[in-house]
């Protein structure tokens, strides 16, 4: 049994899915840990999406890792197996996968979808029919698949798979290894990874490879969907893995057992189903055996589909697959039912028959517990789990039951079987009937003769039993019946019904006692029926028929020997006379009386065999009693209408069926004929005119006449209607006139009016209705004129329609007249004021007095137009009206010059005299003024820039004349934004004021020397000056003069003189003479700009003539700065940026590689003076480990003062400053036993996590090949400078640092004795050496690193060896393969010492493992030996030395041990026995050993010199550990358990509870007292006869 080591339950190994061959090594979880959402891998169920929902989503994972632009195949694909190989950390990815096309819809059409309007019906059914379409495929003629009846998702039925980026479908083949079909329906292709169906175990095989640990611990794994391989590994295994871009409108089919796998390029819609040709049979017969196998539940039953498709019209090509599969099937199926036989399973049985079989899957067959597969063929079940079924493979793992309880149930037998083989060769040769019996029997009569088995006294042949049962069985039938004997010999046959057709005699016999076994049954079963109601007649057993008697009696000749067949007949023959004489009374004429077959009919009924004419003599006596009954039922009724027609007129024509005469028919002829009067008077009265009084006296005449006539009915209810219809009217008349609700009366009149129209009978009162409804009419329009207001014609035509109906004085009329004579005199008022043109309030109070008339006017909507518009004009004229300036301006925008003109002008269309007419006129004529001095102004403007003169003799004037001009205009401006309205030419001033500023500006420069950022505001202001005043001749001319003061300006500033060149100074100082402006101090600073830079040339052309030693980097430095502001762009300019920007990009290096920021020159100089002095230092070090003389220093400062406390070291005897050791040791003066941390270091055996770069103090080291480079650059510099010489010492002294360094590793490294003081000492002064150096060598300490792992790890093993705490032997192994990696020498002393104790070891716990699991073959003693060899092993073993200690456990009252035999468990004391050991067959739900069960007179009559005496001789019992009670329990107790008491027989056969007396109790009271860890074995087999436990069943 295996453990869960997360859920800690117990599994078979048998049982597993896959089972195991034995326990795996490390941990193992079982499937349902596997398949936990805790710490789950592969695929998981995710969240539903909505198609664009999950659009979206796979659109960003796409941006996400490509961006927006496309991403090639090799990129898609190399990204994805860095996924898969975990180089990229976790990625989760969405797939639909899965989705049953039944339930999300199909991507082809189908029969049953809703055909969409746009497409044509022939094309729709077209491809609704398309061999390619995926939801045919499974089932077209020739596939296997036809045979299904159910729909399976997937096989039979198209599953569709919605993927995006990266979600991936992992190496697998299909189910039963079909042949499958995918098509790409749209979106992203889709990238296929195939390998050959013939390549499949060399895939494999490179799978369990490259994942040991995996398919050790599911060695199904690759059933599950989850595994990905790179097929660059299967390709460099040798495996041919072929790959396929699948574009949407394609397809792919994969063949059978053809590993393949794949992944999305993004969103995209696939379809993909199975299906299964001929050739897909023997890849399926393969696949059921994987199954098998791995223990994996199938999609369907292969051998039901193989056996319906042979019995179903398949195609003659299909006929050799199938006929090759089948015979593999019957050979297989022909060899298990052998074996069983062979190992004692004689029990079979058939199973069910199909209620379809020809359709696979209409019924789910049982499922092997073991392996999972149907069990469609045969199958194997025990009577003690009657629910748990096992195949013929698995059948000794069913239970622990014995052979002969088994059943083997089957479906064909092997004549069945063999002959679906011969039904094939009909297809293949079309050979006859006659000649396929033929050769079928002699196929098969060459199966069972060599079939035998052992049984007492020798061996014997199925043919040899079959024979001899036989003959037995023949001598059967001819005894009399023994229904025992026909059990036993039915029972015998079942060992003999499975085979083949040599078996057909049995089966023949086996009918033949069948047939005779159920008539002989039948024959006893009437007889006794017929005997006891010949006694008893009330008993309540049913009768016999006679017809099963007579066939019975038919049997010629009879199957068996039944004496009882002649008691019978004669009871058969009394039963025959009756029935003719039953014959004879229904034959005769109706004269007979009722008496006489009363008579008849009692005899009948005391025959005890039933007689089907009785059932007609019954029929006739009980028809006459019930039509006699039914005539005095009708003849003694009493209440009205109580009786239908039909029944009269049924019981009358009854009256020829009776078989008597009675006298009741004269009586109710009579009653018909009564009938029959009334309703022809009633078709009479229909026929005409009804007068309702006539029909009130017929109605009275037959009230109580007990016949239910229709006729008669029919007139009550039209008389009902009359008198209903004219009480209705009567009670809407009361008060109609007063009602509100006239609208109902109208209504309700209507109602009236249409039902009188319908009704039957005439009446009066109709044409009263009608006058009534005008009327109520009339009232419902009065009501609407009072409610809403109506027109004034409406209401006069209201008047006028109540003076005609007379009902003029009614109040609401009265209400009506008023109304009409207020809106008349309304109307003559709103006449009135329109005509004279009233003042606004005349109007107002107009609409106020017709807001009291309840009536349309027709002049309302004139006078409210008017006072609106007048309103309007008012709103619209106020804010021209308003004095104040700020008032206006605090409203919106300016007013209009336009909107004030259109006001005035619409004042003339107003029905109302106003006030503000005059003053809106006076304001129109202020602005009128105003635009004209504006318009002349800006003529003046226009007129005077035209002006295209201005030398020096007139600039003055020109100046005041723009002055004066301007200020001219700000106050037209000023004026003009007074007013308050939006004038069109205050934007021309402003402009031209602008302009005239401009000018002034310009001008003001012919004086001055102007700023840059002056003149580049002036030409951003002319960049604004509108067109019309930028084409004028006097801006031209000012404008050109203002770009050559910018391009002046840039060249004369000392920032911009880098970026112009000599040339283009000189160019614009000859431009100054050429414009009509002129700027004079401009053009002098232009000139004295040209000057300096000439002087600086000549100064850099001095600097180059000198020698290099005397070029200082000062004097360089001198001339970048003075060229910086005077010189132009030039060759000399940049050679000397060139040359300073070389020197300091060389100071930069050196200041990056010696860790120091450049300050000045002397800072770098002391930063390699520092390096060299560490240099120094550690060399001095490296010459005291050769004996030389070693100062006194210390690592944490480079301070060596006399004054300071110094501190050796135990060790290495070297010496530091107390006071850089911490405050630990700087307050004691005499520290005895320090140890540096360079000896402790090494001596632990630790290793440095950053290398040796930073072993303490984490400084950066300089490296010495970038101080060579360094050196190598300074020589190509030809400038002196002062660090090169101080770089040059440096470098020296690095490369004698180096040499002496690599001597003393050299000699660590060649340390390979036991010794580890002599390498500790060399790395000590080594790891001095590297800290003090400010430099480091990478091949240096490379081999430093070296010298350092190989110390720690022989320290490390030393510690192994010799330490309190014995290591594991995974600790050993992983210590020798730490010891691969860094190529310990095989000399090595520990490296030796180690390879040694894995050898023993690993042996050791072989053979514990072995000994372990060998349920008792070696000796007590030996296993003691191997406990104590094993403790004394240098490795910690407690692992197996604990199975050898619950080996060396023993058990039960033999003292064995763990021997894999059932056991139970006390549910007291947890002690375990044998089932053998304590005679138990079964598990009972309580188990209490009898040591519990104890009673106290037991417990004091036991003598205690018996208890002491066994109690001396009895170690103390250690209880197995929880752990192994539970395995032991879980394997052999059941899993609920209730209390139980064993009973045994006693003496006299009754049931009693067994109590254990005397020596058996002094046996289990001191078996308490023994344990399962014995030295030796104590001698208690004598005791083992005093327990008797027997097991009823």
């Amino acid at each position: 049994m295996l453990l869960c080591d997360r859920c800690n339950k117990g599994w078979h190994i048998h049982c597993l899915s896959p089972p195991l061959k034995q326990v795996p090594p490390g941990n193992w979880y079982c499937l349902e840990c596997l398949n936990s959402d805790k710490d789950s891998f592969g695929f998981v169920p995710g969240k539903k999406f909505s198609l664009e929902s999950f659009r979206r989503l796979a659109d960003r994972a796409k941006r996400k890792w490509f961006g927006s632009a496309p991403a090639s195949r090799v990129q898609l694909e190399k990204k994805f197996w860095e996924i898969v190989e975990g180089s990229t950390g976790e990625v989760e990815v969405m797939y639909g996968s899965d989705l049953d096309t039944s339930v999300y819809g199909s991507g082809f059409p189908r029969i049953n979808d809703q055909k969409p309007v746009s497409i044509d019906v022939e094309k729709w059914n077209e491809y609704c029919g398309s061999p390619w379409n995926l939801n045919n495929l499974p089932k077209l003629r020739g596939s296997m698949l036809q045979a299904v009846h159910h729909n399976i998702a997937g096989v039979m039925v198209p599953w569709l798979y919605i993927g995006m980026l990266f979600s991936s479908f992992c190496w697998h083949f299909e189910d039963h290894c079909f042949y499958s079909m995918n098509y790409l329906h749209w979106g992203e292709p889709k990238c296929w990874y195939s390998v050959p169906g013939n390549e499949a175990s060399a895939f494999e095989t490179v799978m369990r490879n490259s994942l040991p640990d995996l398919f050790d611990a599911q060695p199904d794994l690759l059933f599950q969907l989850v595994t990905m391989l790179n097929p660059s590994v299967l390709v460099e295994n040798g495996v041919p893995v072929y790959s396929v871009l699948q574009e949407p409108g394609s397809f792919v089919i994969t063949f059978p057992r053809s590993y393949h796998g794949g992944f999305n390029f993004g969103l995209n819609c696939a379809e993909a189903v199975n299906f299964a040709p001929a050739d897909w049979l023997p890849h399926g017969g393969s696949g059921a055996e994987l199954y098998r196998l791995y223990h994996k539940a199938a999609v369907l039953s292969h051998d039901e589909l193989l056996c319906v498709v042979v019995k179903s019209d398949f195609d003659s090509k299909a006929s050799p697959y199938i006929k090759k599969e089948l015979q593999r099937i019957y050979d297989k199926e022909k060899s298990c039912r052998e074996t069983l036989w062979k190992n004692g399973i004689v029990n079979s049985s058939l199973m069910k028959p199909r209620n379809h079989p020809e359709y696979v899957g209409t019924e789910e067959d049982p499922t092997c517990i073991i392996c999972q597969q149907y069990l469609y063929l045969s199958a194997v079940v025990c009577r003690c789990r009657p629910s748990a079924f096992v195949c013929l493979e698995h059948w000794e793992h069913l239970c622990e039951c014995k052979p002969n309880k088994h059943r083997l149930l089957y479906r064909h037998t092997l004549t069945d079987l063999k002959d679906l083989v011969i039904m094939t060769d009909k297809h293949i040769s079309g050979e006859t009937e006659q000649v396929r019996n033929l050769r079928r029997q002699t196929l098969s009569f060459d199966g069972m003769g060599a079939l035998t088995k052992k049984v007492k006294g020798g061996h014997v042949t199925l043919g040899q039993l079959a024979k001899k049962w036989f003959l037995s069985s023949r001598k059967i039938l001819q005894i009399p019946y023994s229904r025992e004997s026909y059990l036993k010999a039915l029972k015998e046959a079942e060992q003999f019904l499975w085979a083949g057709s040599e078996m057909d005699p049995v089966r023949e016999m086996t009918k033949n006692l069948v047939k005779g076994q159920k008539w002989a049954e039948d024959v006893r079963d009437c007889l006794s029926k017929v005997e006891k109601l010949s006694c008893d007649h009330r008993h309540d057993t049913e009768k016999v028929k006679l017809e099963h008697v007579t066939n019975l009696l038919t049997f010629d000749p009879a199957p068996c020997n039944e004496p009882a067949i002649l008691k019978l007949k004669d009871y058969e023959v009394e039963a025959r006379v009756l029935c003719r004489e039953i014959n004879s009374a229904l034959s005769t004429s109706s004269s007979v009386s009722t008496a006489d077959l009363e008579i008849l009919y009692t005899r009948v009924c005391d025959s005890p065999i039933y007689i089907s004419e009785s059932e007609k003599l019954s029929e006739r006596l009980s028809s006459a009693k019930v039509w006699r009954e039914s005539v005095r039922k009708c003849i003694s009724e009493k209440l009205p209408a109580a009786i239908e027609t039909n029944m009269l007129y049924k019981l009358q024509s009854e009256i020829s069926e009776l078989p008597v005469q009675l006298p009741e028919v004269k009586m109710l002829l009579g009653l018909i004929r009564q009938v029959e009067s009334c309703v022809a008077r009633c078709n009479e009265m229909l026929k005409g005119p009804i007068n309702l009084k006539k029909l009130e006296a017929f109605l009275q005449e037959y009230s109580d006449f007990i016949v239910n006539i229709p006729q008669l009915k029919l007139l009550g209810q039209y008389h009902s209607d009359a008198i209903s219809w004219i009480s209705h009217f009567n009670d809407v008349l009361i008060n109609i006139h007063e009602r509100e609700d006239q609208v109902n009366v109208v209504n309700e009149l209507t109602c009236i009016q249409r039902d009188g129209a319908l009704l039957k009978i005439q009446v009066d009162e109709l044409s009263h209705v009608e006058i009534e409804l005008k009327k109520a009419h009339c009232r419902v329009k009065a009501l609407k004129a009072l409610g809403s207001r109506m027109p004034l014609e409406f209401i006069r035509e209201v008047i006028m329609e109540s003076n005609i109906l007379q009902i003029e004085k009614e109040r609401l009329f009265g209400n009506i007249s008023r109304i009409r004579t207020a809106a008349v005199n309304w109307e003559e008022r709103a006449l009135y004021i329109l005509a004279s043109k009233a003042q606004k309030s005349d109007f107002e109070d107009a609409i106020r007095a017709s807001e009291d008339i309840c009536a349309l006017l027709p002049s309302l909507g004139v006078v409210k137009e008017a006072l609106s518009l007048a309103n309007l004009w008012l709103e619209k004229a106020e804010p021209f009206l308003v004095s104040n300036i700020s008032v206006r301006a605090a409203s919106n925008s300016l007013l209009k010059f336009e909107d004030l003109k259109e006001l005035v002008s619409q004042s003339k269309l107003l029905k109302i005299s106003l006030r503000q007419l005059p003053m809106l006129q006076r304001v129109l004529d202020n602005c009128i003024k105003w635009e004209n001095d504006a318009r002349s102004s800006l003529y003046a403007v226009e007129h005077f820039l035209r002006n295209d003169n201005i030398d020096d003799g007139i600039t003055s004037g020109l100046v005041s004349k723009i002055e004066q001009q301007v200020t001219a205009m700000e106050s037209i401006i000023k004026a003009g934004l007074s007013l308050g309205l939006d004038f069109g030419e205050i934007p021309k001033l402003q402009d031209a004021c602008s302009t005239l500023n401009w000018c002034l500006k310009t001008l003001s420069f012919c004086s001055a020397v102007p700023l840059l950022e002056e003149v580049e505001m002036l030409m951003e202001v002319a960049s604004n000056v509108p067109v019309t005043y930028a084409s004028s001749s006097l801006f031209g001319l000012l404008i050109d003069g203002v770009h050559w003061l910018k391009e002046a300006a840039e060249i004369s500033l000392p920032c911009r003189t880098r970026n112009f060149k000599l040339s283009d100074a000189e160019y614009v100082l000859g431009q100054s003479k050429e414009i009509k402006v002129s700027f004079p101090s401009m053009v002098s600073q232009l000139a004295n700009v040209i000057k300096k830079h000439n002087l600086w040339r000549e100064q850099v052309h001095q600097f180059l003539s000198l020698e290099p030693g005397n070029r200082t980097w000062s004097l360089l430095l001198e001339l970048k700065g003075l060229g910086s502001t005077d010189a132009f762009n030039c060759s000399e300019l940049d050679m000397v940026s060139s040359k300073v920007q070389k020197v300091e990009k060389w100071k930069q290096c050196c200041e990056n590689i010696a860790g120091t920021p450049i300050v000045d020159a002397q800072t770098l100089s002391h930063a390699l003076l520092q390096i060299k002095g560490t240099l120094d230092r550690s060399l001095s070090i490296c010459g005291a480990s050769k004996g030389q003389k070693a100062t006194e220093l210390s690592v944490c400062c480079s301070n060596n003062f006399d004054n300071q406390d110094i501190l050796a070291c135990s060790v290495c005897k070297d010496c530091y400053h107390l006071q850089c050791h911490g405050p630990s040791l700087a307050d004691r003066k005499v520290a005895t036993s320090f140890i540096c941390h360079y000896c402790h270091f090494v001596g632990s055996g630790r290793l440095s996590q950053n290398g040796v770069d930073k072993l303490r103090f984490g400084r950066t080291r300089t490296e010495l090949s970038k101080l060579v480079e360094l050196l190598t650059d300074a020589d190509n510099l030809s400038i002196w400078i002062e660090e090169i010489n101080v770089l040059k010492q440096l470098v020296e002294k690095a490369i004698e640092w180096k040499a002496c360094l690599t001597e003393v590793l050299d000699s660590a490294l060649a340390c390979h004795g036991e010794d580890l003081f002599i390498a500790a000492g060399k790395l000590s002064t080594a790891m001095k050496v590297v800290e003090l150096a400010g430099i480091y060598d990478y091949q240096v300490n490379c081999k430093f690193d070296l010298a350092l792992a190989r110390n720690s790890w022989r320290v490390r093993a030393n510690k192994l060896l010799g330490g309190l705490k014995r290591p594991t032997i995974q600790h050993i192994q992983q210590h020798l393969k730490e010891g691969l990696t860094i190529s310990i020498p095989s000399e090595d002393h520990f490296w030796q010492k180690l390879t040694g104790v894995k050898h023993n070891c690993i042996q050791w716990i072989e053979k514990a493992k072995e000994v372990s699991t060998d349920c008792g073959a070696l000796g007590l003693d030996k296993v003691f030996e191997l406990i104590a060899e094993g403790k004394n092993l240098p490795v910690n073993v407690e692992r197996e030395l604990k199975l050898l200690r619950d080996r060396s456990m023993l058990y039960c009252i033999c003292r064995k041990p763990d021997d894999q035999k059932p056991m139970i468990a006390c549910d007291k004391c947890d002690e375990w026995y044998h089932f053998a050991c304590i005679k138990l067959t079964s598990a009972p739900k309580i188990f209490i050993c009898p040591a519990c069960n104890l009673h106290p007179e037991d417990l004091y009559s036991l003598p205690m010199t018996q208890d002491r005496l066994i109690g001396s001789r009895c170690e103390e019992p250690q209880t197995p550990s929880p752990r192994h009670r539970e395995l032991r329990f879980k394997s052999q107790k059941p899993n609920s358990r209730t209390k139980l008491k064993l009973p045994v027989a006693g003496d006299d056969g009754s049931d009693e509870v067994r109590h254990y007396r005397g020596t058996e109790f002094l046996f289990w009271r001191n078996r308490k007292r023994f344990r399962r860890a014995a030295r030796k074995r104590s001698q208690l087999d004598s005791l083992s006869p005093f327990i008797h436990i027997q097991d009823h069943e």
